[in-house]
């Protein structure tokens, strides 16, 4: 669950990162290097936000799959399908 957490507080730093770099880059047009830091933030907390997530599937702590999608891999469909196979053959009239 805290790498869950980790992961939100980076996406966010990243939104705030994005929308400061943009602020800098309309105001002050060129006269300091603001919105290059921006990016070097951003850049940052990017490469943690990838670290974290790699960690994550590593350590067995985030899975790959959504929740709506349980339904597609319930032992009950497996178990039909192993029954009754289903034939591809168009040919072929039942």
């Amino acid at each position: 669950m805290l790498i869950k957490i980790i992961i939100v507080i980076l996406l966010i730093g990243l939104l705030i990162s994005l929308g400061s770099g943009l602020v800098f880059l309309f105001k002050d047009v060129g006269t300091t290097r603001r919105t290059m830091h921006a990016l070097g933030v951003r850049i940052t907390l990017a490469a943690a936000l990838m670290a974290t997530t790699a960690y994550g599937f590593y350590s067995g702590q985030l899975e790959v799959g959504a929740p709506w999608d349980a339904h597609k891999y319930t032992p009950q469909q497996s178990a039909q399908s192993a029954e009754a196979p289903i034939s591809n053959n168009v040919d072929k009239e039942e």
